[in-house]
């Protein structure tokens, strides 16, 4: 064989060679599903069909609850914002994690996360997916450690401080670092209504990155107060259909405050219409990534990040937003921190099953990192349960207890373990009150038992001592209470 010859045959095996691998590559980076994480704002467990609600319509989330997984028993990080949100991305529960609580930083933004501190995006990044955040952040503002573009997202686009975004007109909202003022509104009057922008961004994400795996992160407003949108079809269905009692707030115009609730004539039609809006928005993801052919080798998730609110004239009775459950948004009964949750993913997710798992958000990142193939977290709390999505309950491992903590109202613990939960009121105060529940006995936790259990309670005050880690950031008490 000449040498020339030799050399065009070395070059014909090399670029099979480049060929297959390559091929094999691609098929390899085709089996890592595309993630989408939607993530409402106060939404309530029992404020979707899918969860017994009978006077809002939320066909869509319904939809994917028929056609995918729903469970009936897990938990948000906490009962407010920016600490569930925290567990969330960071994998770690309120015990443990960085942000505990909603510490205000002016002129705008809250307590960030530190720069050690390692997030779901930052794992799926490294792990060649695009990130993108379009929502409500809170973990950090612009130019600090805890900026999105810190902690492993390729494109944010929404309200990075939570306490701009009790208003749906606001003054600006943040491209990446870019702050994006919006005419019209300024506190003034309303004019361009932020949710709308932000569907917009997050539907251009999937149309720009629809060639290499992705993790969208969608931690939607809606329905978080105040009370407020266009008067248009999703607000029309409810103008008429309840009974009614004004809402008097801190309308837009001079004396406007960021941190404001507007006043609203029909108070239930507007909640009603905001929840319908935020399913029309998840009808519209949907939607697009089946435009795209991405339906099939993508997985869905849909949660929220507490329960349902009370503020901005929302009535939380009215609609049996908690379903049932006792408590709402800050308490650490079942109605602030359990979540409707519901996963899609078609072809490996079997429909219409519903899973009793006992999870939490901190179970999320261990989750998606094995979906993704990425590398695993120095450090969670969490467990994965990809075996339970894909119907292997047998090989799913179980949590021996689940921990939450709120900072506010003289600070709270609670633990559940199994079936049996235990909270601690007013921990500051030296002298915690101590309530013991069965939730298979008691689910809507109107039964104090603590008295006649006092094995029980020393038991899962253990945990309690175990799970918390004090935090000179978030401090919550320099000795925890030994039942």
């Amino acid at each position: 064989m000449k040498a020339s010859q030799l050399i065009v045959l070395k070059q014909a095996v090399l670029a099979a060679l480049l060929f297959t691998t390559t091929g094999i590559f691609a098929q390899s980076g085709n089996k890592r599903p595309n993630i989408v994480f939607i993530m409402a704002d106060d939404l309530g467990y029992g404020d979707l069909g899918a969860y017994g609600q009978t006077k809002i319509e939320t066909k869509h989330i319904d939809s994917l609850a028929r056609a995918g997984m729903k469970f009936d028993n897990f938990y948000a990080g906490t009962s407010v914002c920016a600490p569930s949100r925290s567990a969330l991305m960071t994998g770690q529960h309120t015990g443990h994690t960085h942000v505990r609580g909603n510490k205000e930083i002016e002129p705008e933004g809250q307590e960030p996360l530190a720069d050690s501190v390692q997030t779901i995006a930052m794992l799926l990044q490294k792990a060649g997916y695009t990130t993108g955040a379009f929502g409500k952040w809170g973990l950090g503002m612009v130019h600090t450690t805890g900026a999105p573009d810190q902690k492993g997202f390729d494109e944010f686009y929404g309200y990075n401080c939570q306490r701009q975004s009790h208003r749906y007109y606001p003054t600006h909202l943040w491209h990446n670092k870019q702050r994006i003022e919006l005419d019209g509104n300024g506190l003034m009057a309303q004019g361009q209504y932020a949710p709308a922008l932000i569907q917009e961004k997050t539907l251009a994400f999937i149309d720009a990155h629809k060639d290499k795996p992705f993790f969208l992160f969608v931690p939607t407003v809606l329905p978080h107060a105040e009370l407020a949108g266009p008067e248009d079809e999703y607000y029309k269905q409810y103008a008429h259909k309840f009974d009614e009692k004004p809402y008097r707030g801190n309308d837009y115009g001079p004396r406007a405050t960021v941190p404001g609730y507007a006043s609203v004539e029909k108070p239930h039609a507007m909640y009603a219409s905001m929840v319908s809006r935020m399913d029309a928005y998840v009808g519209q993801i949907v939607e697009r990534l089946r435009q795209n052919n991405l339906l099939d080798n993508t997985i869905i998730i849909f949660t929220s990040d507490n329960g349902a609110h009370k503020e901005g004239g929302a009535d939380p009775g009215f609609f049996n937003s908690s379903g049932g459950l006792r408590g709402t948004k800050r308490d650490l009964y079942e109605g602030g921190i359990k979540t409707p949750f519901i996963a899609y993913w078609p072809g490996k997710i079997t429909g219409g099953k519903t899973s009793s798992y006992l999870g939490a958000f901190w179970d999320i990142m261990p989750t998606m990192v094995e979906l993704a193939k990425a590398d695993k977290p120095r450090y969670t709390d969490g467990i994965s349960f990809v075996p339970t999505l894909l119907g292997k309950n047998k090989k799913q491992k179980q949590h021996n207890y689940l921990y939450w903590e709120f900072h506010e109202d003289g600070g709270r613990q609670a633990v559940r373990k199994g079936d049996w939960k235990l909270i601690l009121q007013k921990v500051r105060s030296g002298s915690p009150t101590t309530e013991l529940y069965n939730l298979k006995q008691d689910p809507k936790e109107q039964h104090n038992i603590a008295e006649g259990n006092p094995g029980k309670v020393k038991e899962l005050g253990r945990l309690i001592e175990q799970a918390h880690v004090e935090s000179s950031i978030f401090p919550l008490t320099s000795k925890v209470h030994k039942p």
